[in-house]
């Protein structure tokens, strides 16, 4: 189930007539639609949300309505079938901490509202509270997964995610936008490993009311990454640095460092990642060289 307002159907191509796959385009806020279909499944995994800096910057309205509104409907539906949940949170939550490595335990410290980048975070972790609500008082099992940067082919760079704007810029000729000063650092984890802890997570016992990060602790500077996208793609661009109130909006404010404690989910579930940041940008450049060759034959004919 997916509106597309951020995804594109495109990306399920790979599954035209599989049986056991079934799509329909609807926002998780329909509810009569929504209860229609938790009616038929077993397990739900409540990845609905809004994506991408510049969305949640430009957008706070539909960035906080969709977030919360979206899971309320979605907690509901599943509990009046008894059908478990995977909630995705983010790393948004961890907010302005500047502990070398956020863990699940931590101590959250969010800005104050009149920065709009917070709300995306405040939004998400209302999510997360209203979860654990549903499962201590319903009994609804549900497991919470706070992502870190999940990136991989495909992905697009619309709505400000940073790997895809990098590669399509560099492929283009075109300079590498880094916005601020480009100390900030991520760790950007291949969304095939994220996969498999989804999967897997759900089935664990005792894993109903638990909060798991999942992400890379390979942290890279943006500027890094610049360089490496860069290399990745043979390009020669130049890298442009953006002040952030260029970027987005005045009063923007960035978190320096993201980077996951990832020693729960190792410890319960074994998982790491496979994919060295490295080798994900060269299987996003090759992806994105297909599709802008693609384009250009195309056009040709």
């Amino acid at each position: 189930m997916d509106d597309l307002s951020t995804g594109s159907l495109d990306n399920l191509a790979g599954l035209n007539g599989n049986p056991r796959f079934h799509f329909t385009k609807a926002s998780v806020r329909e509810s009569r639609e929504l209860t229609r279909l938790v009616g038929q499944v077993d397990f739900i995994y409540h990845l609905a949300a809004a994506v991408g800096v510049e969305l949640v910057v430009n957008s706070p309205v539909y960035t906080i309505e969709d977030n919360v509104r979206g899971t309320e409907e979605v907690l509901a539906a599943a509990a009046a079938r008894g059908v478990g949940v995977l909630l995705t949170s983010t790393s948004e939550v961890y907010g302005r901490s500047d502990r070398p490595q956020f863990a699940e335990g931590d101590d959250l410290l969010i800005g104050p509202p009149t920065f709009g980048r917070w709300s995306y975070a405040c939004s998400k972790l209302l999510d997360e509270f209203l979860a654990l609500a549903y499962w201590r008082e319903k009994r609804l099992p549900v497991v919470i997964v706070r992502l870190f940067n999940t990136v991989g082919p495909r992905q697009t760079g619309r709505y400000g995610m940073v790997v895809p704007r990098l590669i399509r810029q560099a492929l283009a000729g075109e300079p590498l936008t880094v916005f601020g000063d480009g100390r900030q650092s991520r760790c950007f984890c291949d969304v095939s490993d994220v996969v498999r802890a989804l999967v897997a997570l759900p089935a664990l016992p005792g894993a109903a009311g638990e909060v798991f990060n999942v992400g890379s602790t390979e942290e890279v500077t943006i500027g890094e990454l610049a360089q490496r996208v860069l290399a990745a793609t043979g390009s020669r661009s130049a890298v442009r640095l953006v002040p952030y109130d260029e970027a987005y909006a005045q009063g923007f404010e960035d978190m320096r460092r993201r980077v996951p404690d990832t020693t729960k989910i190792r410890r319960w579930l074994g998982w790491q990642p496979t994919q060295s940041l490295d080798e994900i940008l060269r299987a996003m450049v090759a992806v994105e060289r297909a599709r802008q060759g693609r384009l250009a034959n195309g056009a040709r004919r």
